[in-house]
């Protein structure tokens, strides 16, 4: 049995999450919503409460849950150790284990709001949820933690200057020693799209998107990001780094784009979003890491399952919905269990009599430029792929040019982040075909 688990372990995707707002009166009953998680590559589900239907409806499904203590709770948490027994016997003990409660986080945001009272009575809420757990034998196997805006960053630009604010530092402290004494994780809200909206320019959008750019060197380490989630979670590494806390690791609670917004919203679009998703996943999928972080991948919950659609705020805060709530997908970013490693990518580019047209391999549009070939080269190799065939002594070295390097790199990278038509974009330089580019003993991977 034990071996068995092991085996399922290892092939699943649990760094993969998603958040699940309720602030909306159109959401399908939680049963549904199971059986839709089910039927996808999400391996956790992070809740902004602990709504029991919900809890209910994903007991025995192995998808693992995150609850939230809500922070009108913290006063009573950090007042009472009996109210916080209360609420672990109501929203914990009453459902685990077949409803497979894996972190409680503590307060959303609770560092960046101006509320003292909150911030100083956090550690204590969070302490006594733990002692709860303790007491009834879970402290090993249920984490506490609280989850934290970009901005309890005052530095993250680049990376390796990543620092929190010296204003709260000492509160920020003794949360991450209570972290590193349970292993609790340190969660994060990283929004590229935010970014991107205080810096509208085509460069950061590709940057933001995970698309080919010229990258951003951290002039601290000489890194170069070749987009902004690494550069946002590195930043996020950094600063826990410099305050002692290597050994915390970190879980990205929540992350996403926006399909549509207000006429006056810079980047919300179906495009734009089913890019950053689309791409993240496949960032995820490869393992490679960040660059602090090599050789895995960070738990990500992406925001999030469905609109919320009275969420107060700009458009965009109602249209970051994967999916709608009759449960078919707002965009298709392969999360879904039966079109995982397609073959051949859903949609033909060029669309031919046979649905099933192969188009095997990612090259160069006709007449794109060198410099564009060579941002697509460069950001290709960055992204953990094998470049050793293009490099002087590969099989593939020559002929040694530009166009012909980019093709391989370009193909590689798109038969590797999961072959779906958005991974052969490279900002509308390449294409699709059915015709093997290989030649004289240069292999290009494909169908």
């Amino acid at each position: 049995m034990g071996e068995k688990l092991e085996r399922r372990s290892l092939d699943s995707e649990s760094f993969l999450g998603i958040n699940y707002g309720e602030v909306a009166n159109n959401l399908p009953p939680p049963e549904s919503t199971a059986k839709l998680l089910k039927s996808t590559s999400i391996e956790k589900v992070r809740l902004y409460g602990a709504d029991p239907g919900i809890i209910q409806a994903l007991a025995n499904t192995g998808i693992g849950i995150v609850i939230g203590a809500p922070n009108g709770d913290i006063p009573a948490l950090a007042a009472d150790p009996n109210f916080a027994t209360q609420w672990v016997n109501s929203n914990v003990i009453a459902f685990y284990p077949a409803s497979k409660i894996i972190l409680i986080t503590v307060g959303n945001e609770i560092m960046t709001s101006t509320d003292q009272n909150l911030m100083s009575q956090l550690l204590p809420a969070m302490q006594n949820v733990q002692n709860a757990l303790n007491a009834a034998s879970l402290g090993g196997k249920i984490k506490v933690s609280t989850v934290h805006s970009m901005a309890v960053l005052t530095q993250s630009d680049p990376p390796s200057s990543g620092a929190f604010n010296p204003a709260t530092s000492d509160v920020m402290k003794g949360l991450l020693e209570f972290q590193r004494g349970t292993g609790s994780p340190f969660a994060i809200n990283p929004y590229p799209f935010f970014a991107y909206q205080s810096d509208p320019r085509p460069e950061t959008l590709a940057f933001c998107l995970f698309q080919p750019n010229s990258g951003r060197v951290d002039s601290g380490t000489n890194i170069k990001y070749m987009n902004m989630f690494d550069a946002q979670v590195d930043a996020v590494r950094s600063a826990l780094n410099a305050m002692g806390f290597k050994e915390v690791e970190i879980v990205v609670a929540e992350t996403g784009w926006p399909y549509s917004g207000d006429t006056n919203e810079v980047g919300p679009s179906i495009e734009n979003a089913k890019a950053y998703n689309g791409n993240l996943i496949a960032h995820l999928r490869s393992l490679v890491g960040t660059p602090l972080m090599p050789g895995k991948s960070v738990d990500t919950y992406i925001f999030a399952l469905y609109d919320e659609n009275l969420k107060p705020g700009p458009g965009s805060e109602r249209a970051f919905g994967l999916f709608k709530p009759d449960l078919s997908m707002t965009y298709d970013v392969s999360l879904s269990k039966s079109s995982q490693t397609p073959s051949t990518p859903t949609t033909p580019v060029n669309p031919s009599p046979s649905p099933k047209a192969s188009a095997g391999w990612c090259v160069p549009k006709a007449g794109v430029s060198d410099a564009e070939l060579q941002v697509n080269l460069d950001y290709a190799c960055g992204q953990g792929i094998d470049c050793s065939p293009i490099q002087p002594g590969g099989a593939c070295f020559e002929p040694n040019t530009v166009a012909s390097h980019a093709a391989y790199a370009m193909n590689l990278l798109y038969q590797s982040a999961g072959k779906n038509p958005w991974n052969c974009d490279f900002t509308q330089t390449a294409m699709l075909t059915s015709s093997n580019p290989s030649y004289d003993g240069c292999t290009f991977p494909g169908s």
